[in-house]
């Protein structure tokens, strides 16, 4: 029954985030005492100044136990021939969760090292690109291995119009290194990346839950709790900073969980903000070109443009916490109406 799996997800959800809140607290001690503390650019908001040696690379604090219990789940799942294919799907989201994440520890590493400056922008974006086309191919070439393969589902209208995979391979790059550089922009302020990523997480993980994607559920609910965990330590004010290992990894994984379920083109409402904040980064440059310096924005990403208006950083969290929330809801419920 479809209804079975999601007690389990939550309970793995629950546990995810007690022993991720218990091992938080020595995780951030170890990070202080070896130095591994935010810098900020000299281009960084004046206000950003107080967040001088945070502790950073906090993602690790989501991915090690989404991964470790991700896997222990699918070391029985892999003993059981007639589900070894759904099993084996789940190993897509983790190596994009661990890859992406290593991706993003190298640049936090970077960063430390060199006065907040890490990998080059070019730099950062073939790698995203080298490892989402592993992941985008095995989804589309994959035996049978995914639901939604080489498809794209059209919400409301309930049909799935075929794809070659010379056009979804694209697709799907596309969506997973935009996600990743969305989630990225989104992590300017304490408590929005990890609020948002979750909301997001929760939409996918009843759809995939409605899809009969058991495994997927499971997996979409680990990352809740683990971002649940990190909030702990990331609310205003911040005990620790998610980083680039967590902003690349939980935004790529996204990407990769919204392809998996099929309902890739509900991925702009489900994670309206972080789009927006992505898109607000993009037209501001674009318009700064163009017009020849002058700003469309006060500052992007768009939390910033807001906090420049007047608002307070825990107005601004709040409020696009609010629009993740929403947006969740109205992303589900598109994908339910058939």
């Amino acid at each position: 029954m479809i209804a079975d799996p999601l007690p389990f997800a939550l309970t793995l959800g629950s546990v995810t985030f007690l022993l991720s809140v218990i091992w938080g607290s020595p995780l951030v001690e170890v990070l202080r005492r070896l130095n591994v503390g935010q810098r900020i650019r000299e281009d960084s908001p004046e206000w950003h100044s107080s967040k001088e040696g945070t502790p950073t690379m906090g993602g690790v604090l989501i991915l090690v136990p989404v991964v470790l219990i991700a896997l222990l789940l699918n070391v029985v799942n892999l003993l059981r021939p007639s589900e070894r294919g759904t099993g084996i799907s789940i190993l897509v989201p983790l190596f994009v969760l661990v890859s992406f994440g290593a991706l993003g520890a190298v640049d936090d590493w970077m960063k430390l090292r060199n006065k907040g400056e890490g990998l080059s922008a070019r730099a950062k974006l073939l790698a995203q690109v080298a490892l989402a086309s592993v992941a985008a191919a095995v989804i589309s070439l994959a035996d049978g291995g995914f639901q939604f393969a080489n498809e794209m589902y059209i919400p409301v209208m309930g049909i799935a119009v075929p794809i070659s995979p010379l056009l979804f391979i694209p697709i799907a790059i596309f969506i997973i290194v935009g996600s990743s550089n969305a989630a990225n922009l989104t992590d300017g302020m304490d408590g929005l990346a990890g609020t948002l990523m979750a909301c997001a997480f929760v939409a996918y993980g009843l759809i995939a839950l409605v899809q009969g994607q058991v495994y997927l559920v499971q997996f979409c609910f680990l990352v809740v709790g683990a971002c649940f965990a990190f909030l702990w330590y990331n609310a205003l004010p911040a005990q620790l900073f998610m980083g680039d290992t967590g902003a690349l990894a939980l935004g790529a994984t996204l990407g990769t969980v919204a392809i998996m379920t099929g309902q890739w083109l509900l991925l702009p409402i489900i994670a309206a903000v972080p789009v927006a904040e992505l898109l607000s980064v993009v037209a501001q440059v674009l318009y700064f070109r163009w017009s020849g310096g002058a700003r469309l924005f006060r500052r992007s990403p768009l939390h910033y443009h807001f906090q420049m208006g007047g608002w307070s950083e825990a107005q601004v969290v709040q409020r696009f916490w609010m629009i993740g929330i929403l947006s969740a809801m109205i992303g589900v419920a598109l994908a339910l109406i058939r």
